[in-house]
């Protein structure tokens, strides 16, 4: 008899030896957004941001290129810029070692004074961007696959969902602050078992859950795509323009291992992307979209609608998770794999757990 695949072992969430060994590799070695290129809108303008515990800048230079920098000055480590702005160039406050938009060291006092110093050879450690329908994404991995290999097809499925996607800037940002472990978060994410016990608004005003499928990419990326019929029109709770094509599509496309791209039913692009914070705290932050990031009355109020039922709901489920994790009672019971798959089946917890237990447990990507 087979032996039913079982959910990872309460360690993987609570253990903060674990998260330790995810900052310094997992969350290292893949993919992480960044930002959005709108925010750097012109030449100079820049953004500071953490991945893995590390500080990082994106900045677009003379050239038009946006690039990425580790946030430390070549001299002696001091931070070079925080929070957002515009500059000439890139000054280090501690010794004003002054760098350009490419990262190369232009002056310093009394370096000429220097014999041998040859400042061509200093230069801001740069790390790798890419833009994805100019969503900006980075990784520490100067090796790492391109993310068309990692999430293969993803970049021309959503510019068929979403024809205006490039026209696109963040209207809103929403942040959630979540007390458990990002895994269990992103896990929530992944499965709608138990969207229509605990989301009636999105289960009902949105989507039709009976519908509703999440499945791992068939060649192997690390994406799982899900997908759904939307509700009749009638029913939706928000208006919605059937001539355009794939007006009454749903599809979501999770990026492993911490951003997803949706596209709800009116071709509206919203985002959920992670940060960890410790072993036991996250952020996820949801972000909604619309053509130069123009007022949208539909929008706002999709945002807010979201924002007090699915993210709301989703807080309590979460935390609660993550407290009885840590229940002497917990035996990890198995997942619920239906071979016909639809809503009330876990393959795509299974997947995921499969990655987290790779990056733990030593297997490479």
């Amino acid at each position: 008899m087979t032996e039913p695949i079982r959910s990872l072992a309460a360690r993987y969430y609570t253990d903060p030896d674990i998260y330790a060994q995810e900052m310094s590799g997992l969350l290292a070695r893949t993919w992480q957004f960044a930002g959005h290129v709108s925010q750097l809108p012109n030449v100079g303008d820049y953004f500071t941001f953490e991945i893995a515990g590390q500080s990082l800048f994106s900045i677009r230079g003379r050239d038009e290129v946006i690039r990425t920098f580790y946030n430390v000055c070549q001299h002696r480590a001091h931070e070079m810029v925080t929070g957002t702005g515009n500059t000439r160039v890139v000054v280090c406050p501690y010794h004003a070692w002054t760098y350009e938009l490419t990262g190369h060291l232009r002056a310093g006092p009394n370096i000429k004074s220097v014999p041998g110093f040859d400042r061509s050879e200093i230069c801001l450690t740069e790390v790798r961007t890419e833009d994805f329908h100019g969503f900006l994404f980075v990784n520490l991995d100067d090796d790492a696959a391109p993310m068309d290999d990692w999430f293969p097809g993803v970049r021309e499925e959503i510019a068929e969902l979403v024809p205006n996607v490039v026209r696109l800037a963040p209207l809103e940002w929403v942040e959630v602050p979540e007390n458990c472990n990002w895994k269990v978060s992103v896990e929530n994410y992944s499965e709608c078992y138990h969207c229509p016990i605990n989301h009636a608004t999105f289960a009902e005003g949105v989507i039709k859950p009976e519908t509703y499928d999440i499945q791992p990419d068939a060649d192997g990326g690390y994406v799982l795509r899900h997908t759904t019929e939307c509700q009749p029109m009638e029913k939706m709770t928000y208006p919605v323009d059937m001539s355009v094509p794939h007006a009454g599509d749903y599809q979501s496309w999770f990026l492993w291992p911490m951003f997803s791209f949706q596209c709800y039913p009116g071709n509206v692009l919203n985002t959920y992307h992670w940060r960890a914070h410790g072993h036991e705290n996250c952020t996820v932050w949801r972000g909604w979209f619309t053509p130069e990031g123009a007022e949208s009355e539909v929008i706002r109020g999709l945002a807010a609608q979201d924002r007090e039922t699915t993210v709301k709901e989703d807080i309590h489920l979460v935390e609660s998770v993550q407290r009885g994790l840590k229940s002497r009672g917990y035996r990890p019971g198995p997942l619920v794999l239906d071979p016909n798959c639809g809503v009330s089946s876990e393959h795509s917890i299974a997947a995921l757990q499969r990655w987290m237990r790779e990056a733990v447990d030593g297997q490479e990507h």
